[in-house]
Protein backbone atom coordinates (compact mmCIF):
# COMPACT_ATOMS: atom_id res chain seq x y z
CA UNK A 1 0.00 0.00 0.00
CA UNK A 2 1.31 3.45 -0.85
CA UNK A 3 2.11 5.68 2.06
CA UNK A 4 -0.10 8.72 2.48
CA UNK A 5 1.63 12.01 3.26
CA UNK A 6 0.13 15.36 4.21
CA UNK A 7 2.18 18.38 3.09
CA UNK A 8 1.41 21.71 4.71
CA UNK A 9 2.93 24.93 3.37
CA UNK A 10 1.57 28.34 2.41
CA UNK A 11 4.11 28.53 -0.45
CA UNK A 12 2.75 27.09 -3.70
CA UNK A 13 6.31 26.45 -4.91
CA UNK A 14 7.23 24.45 -1.80
CA UNK A 15 3.97 22.50 -1.95
CA UNK A 16 4.60 21.60 -5.61
CA UNK A 17 8.22 20.64 -4.94
CA UNK A 18 7.40 18.42 -1.95
CA UNK A 19 4.46 16.89 -3.82
CA UNK A 20 6.82 15.92 -6.67
CA UNK A 21 9.46 14.47 -4.29
CA UNK A 22 6.94 12.40 -2.32
CA UNK A 23 4.91 11.44 -5.40
CA UNK A 24 8.09 10.16 -7.09
CA UNK A 25 8.74 8.12 -3.93
CA UNK A 26 5.37 6.40 -4.37
CA UNK A 27 3.35 8.35 -1.81
CA UNK A 28 -0.18 9.51 -2.23
CA UNK A 29 -0.12 13.17 -1.26
CA UNK A 30 -2.66 15.43 0.42
CA UNK A 31 -1.93 19.14 0.72
CA UNK A 32 -2.98 21.97 3.01
CA UNK A 33 -1.95 25.62 3.00
CA UNK A 34 -2.36 26.43 6.70
CA UNK A 35 -2.28 24.97 10.18
CA UNK A 36 -6.04 24.82 10.77
CA UNK A 37 -6.60 23.06 7.45
CA UNK A 38 -3.75 20.66 8.29
CA UNK A 39 -5.37 19.63 11.58
CA UNK A 40 -8.72 19.06 9.84
CA UNK A 41 -7.18 17.03 7.00
CA UNK A 42 -5.03 14.98 9.37
CA UNK A 43 -8.19 13.92 11.21
CA UNK A 44 -10.21 13.16 8.08
CA UNK A 45 -7.54 11.66 5.80
CA UNK A 46 -5.32 9.87 8.36
CA UNK A 47 -1.92 10.33 6.66
CA UNK A 48 1.05 8.20 7.78
CA UNK A 49 3.31 11.28 7.99
CA UNK A 50 2.94 15.07 7.95
CA UNK A 51 5.49 17.49 6.50
CA UNK A 52 4.67 20.81 8.16
CA UNK A 53 5.90 24.34 7.54
CA UNK A 54 6.26 26.57 10.61
CA UNK A 55 5.64 30.09 9.32
CA UNK A 56 2.08 30.28 7.98
CA UNK A 57 -0.58 32.99 8.22
CA UNK A 58 -3.62 31.42 9.93
CA UNK A 59 -2.06 29.04 12.45
CA UNK A 60 1.66 28.39 12.63
CA UNK A 61 3.16 24.94 12.42
CA UNK A 62 4.02 24.82 16.11
CA UNK A 63 0.39 25.39 17.12
CA UNK A 64 -0.82 22.86 14.52
CA UNK A 65 1.70 20.32 15.84
CA UNK A 66 0.51 20.88 19.43
CA UNK A 67 -3.11 20.33 18.37
CA UNK A 68 -2.20 17.17 16.45
CA UNK A 69 -0.15 15.82 19.38
CA UNK A 70 -3.00 16.50 21.82
CA UNK A 71 -5.65 14.72 19.75
CA UNK A 72 -6.11 10.98 20.22
CA UNK A 73 -6.91 10.52 16.51
CA UNK A 74 -3.74 12.20 15.25
CA UNK A 75 -1.13 12.01 18.01
CA UNK A 76 0.53 8.90 16.54
CA UNK A 77 1.15 10.55 13.13
CA UNK A 78 4.80 11.66 12.91
CA UNK A 79 5.25 15.37 12.13
CA UNK A 80 8.35 16.64 10.32
CA UNK A 81 8.90 20.37 10.26
CA UNK A 82 10.12 21.62 6.87
CA UNK A 83 11.08 25.20 7.58
CA UNK A 84 13.45 28.08 7.09
CA UNK A 85 13.66 28.21 10.91
CA UNK A 86 16.71 25.97 11.05
CA UNK A 87 18.61 26.99 14.18
CA UNK A 88 19.29 24.45 16.93
CA UNK A 89 16.77 26.24 19.17
CA UNK A 90 14.12 25.89 16.46
CA UNK A 91 14.74 22.15 16.24
CA UNK A 92 14.55 21.73 20.03
CA UNK A 93 11.37 23.82 20.21
CA UNK A 94 9.85 21.74 17.40
CA UNK A 95 10.59 18.53 19.30
CA UNK A 96 8.98 20.01 22.40
CA UNK A 97 5.82 20.63 20.34
CA UNK A 98 5.77 16.95 19.37
CA UNK A 99 7.67 16.88 16.06
CA UNK A 100 9.64 13.75 15.17
CA UNK A 101 11.85 15.38 12.53
CA UNK A 102 13.17 18.65 11.16
CA UNK A 103 14.36 19.58 7.67
CA UNK A 104 15.71 23.04 6.94
CA UNK A 105 14.85 24.99 3.79
CA UNK A 106 16.31 24.85 1.24
CA UNK A 107 16.17 21.05 1.38
CA UNK A 108 17.16 18.23 -0.94
CA UNK A 109 14.90 15.41 -2.09
CA UNK A 110 17.16 13.01 -0.18
CA UNK A 111 16.51 14.82 3.12
CA UNK A 112 12.75 14.50 2.63
CA UNK A 113 12.95 10.83 1.59
CA UNK A 114 15.23 10.04 4.57
CA UNK A 115 12.57 11.41 6.94
CA UNK A 116 9.87 9.47 5.12
CA UNK A 117 11.84 6.21 5.39
CA UNK A 118 12.85 6.66 9.01
CA UNK A 119 9.40 7.64 10.32
CA UNK A 120 6.92 5.52 8.35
Amino acid sequence: MAKKALIVDDSAADLANLKTILGDAGCSVITATGGAEAVTKAKSDKPQIIFLDVVMPDMDGYEACRQLAADGDTKSIPVVFVTSKDQKADKVWGELQGAKGHVGKPYSADQIIDQLKSLT
